[in-house]
């Protein structure tokens, strides 16, 4: 059990590092979005307790009913596969609707001519005029779908490498791995967007700040298909 449980912490770290769908989507995001440091703990305090919780869930059960290892792998693995889609294209539409809205926020004018043939020149913007309606794009539901996408991401060495070894002694022991393994992801998580959210804040990014919301569709992109085609 102390080897499981050292094993159970610097995994938890490990996995979390090396993983960056693990924190970049909370560090694009919550600049993009201009989300407070309080609230983007919060949404990967509660993202980090949905991927951890999911497996630790099905591992527990599936030690109850007695499912063997080799098939919660594999139901592990099919989780997977849905989290990278799922990240593919939250990344994407992102991408698309924040595209829209700058195009949209390009001014352009029109030419207006009066009694007596003098001109006027109007400039405006399409977001200007219908700002009540685009505002509403994915400003809400981003921590829900970030959420969603989380639960379905398992944490693939918790059940094969620690659960199972830990519950041939007894059921307790799978808990206790399960929950080291848990909060040094959840706390390797939250300390890794911290970091450069306080890092961020100390950099002028007024030159880039209108592409903001692409950076982060583009980088989320970029996380889901490094999860899906290169097994990062």
């Amino acid at each position: 059990m102390i080897l499981l449980s050292v094993t159970a912490v610097s995994l938890g770290f490990l996995h979390t590092l090396l993983g960056p769908d693990h924190y970049l989507p909370f560090i694009v995001l919550s600049e993009a979005r201009k989300w407070t440091v309080k609230k983007t703990m919060l949404i990967t305090f509660f993202c980090g307790l949905g991927h951890v919780g999911s497996s630790v869930i099905l591992g527990i059960a599936g030690i109850l009913v007695g499912v063997s290892v080799n098939k919660l792998v594999s139901v592990e693995s099919f989780r997977g596969n849905i989290a990278g889609w799922l990240f593919i294209a939250f990344g994407l539409v992102y991408m698309i609707i924040s595209l829209r809205n700058l195009f949209r926020k390009r001014p352009h004018s029109h030419s207006h001519y009066h009694l007596g043939g003098q001109k006027h020149v109007h400039e405006h913007t399409h977001f200007e005029e219908h700002t009540h309606v685009h505002e509403t794009d994915p400003v809400k539901t981003t921590p829900w779908i970030l959420f969603l996408i989380f639960v379905f991401g398992p944490c693939e060495p918790l059940i094969p490498i620690l659960m199972y070894p830990a519950a041939e002694n007894n059921i307790a022991g799978s808990v206790v791995v399960s929950v080291l393994f848990s909060i040094v992801t959840i706390a390797t998580m939250m300390g890794i967007v911290l970091a450069f959210k306080l890092g961020l804040s100390r950099i002028n990014l007024k030159p880039v700040e209108k592409y903001s919301n692409l950076i982060a569709g583009s980088m989320i992109l970029l996380s889901g298909i490094a999860i899906q085609f290169l097994g990062l």
